[in-house]
């Protein structure tokens, strides 16, 4: 049992790690919207990993919750006035889903390396782009 909610849990704390630095800055997907993606995505890979012995191949629902990640973010992208927005929002989701996936296979180093290394991109970059405005 706790197996199987650990990684749900890790998956949970690095969603939020996010969706909080997301929320500092009032983007549209905080924290709660990053949380559940990552909770959804350990979810559905703990699923898949489950009846492998059922039905075979768990990389079918691995793939069923890549693409459904990238229509979620594709939701989060606007074209105003010639801008576009959202991409890093998207971006955001499709990694958090990722790392819930990873968490849900209990690849929790990966998981945690791919939120850590998305937190520095969204810090670093963002004082970069800020000096270059």
């Amino acid at each position: 049992m706790t197996d199987a909610i650990l990684p749900l849990f890790v998956a949970a704390a690095l969603g939020a790690a996010v969706g909080l630095e997301r929320e500092t800055w009032n983007k549209p997907a905080g924290l709660r919207t990053h949380m559940m993606v990552a909770v959804g995505s350990a979810t559905f890979t703990q699923l898949a990993l489950r009846i492998v012995a059922d039905s075979g191949d768990p990389s079918r629902i691995v793939v069923g919750v890549a693409t459904g990640l990238g229509f979620l973010g594709a939701g989060s992208i606007i074209r105003s006035e010639g801008r576009v927005h959202g991409i890093t929002t998207a971006s955001g989701i499709w990694v958090v889903g990722a790392a819930g996936a990873c968490c849900g296979a209990g690849q929790f180093d990966i998981a945690v390396t791919a939120i850590v290394m998305s937190l520095v991109i969204l810090a670093v970059l963002r004082k970069l782009e800020s000096t270059r405005a």
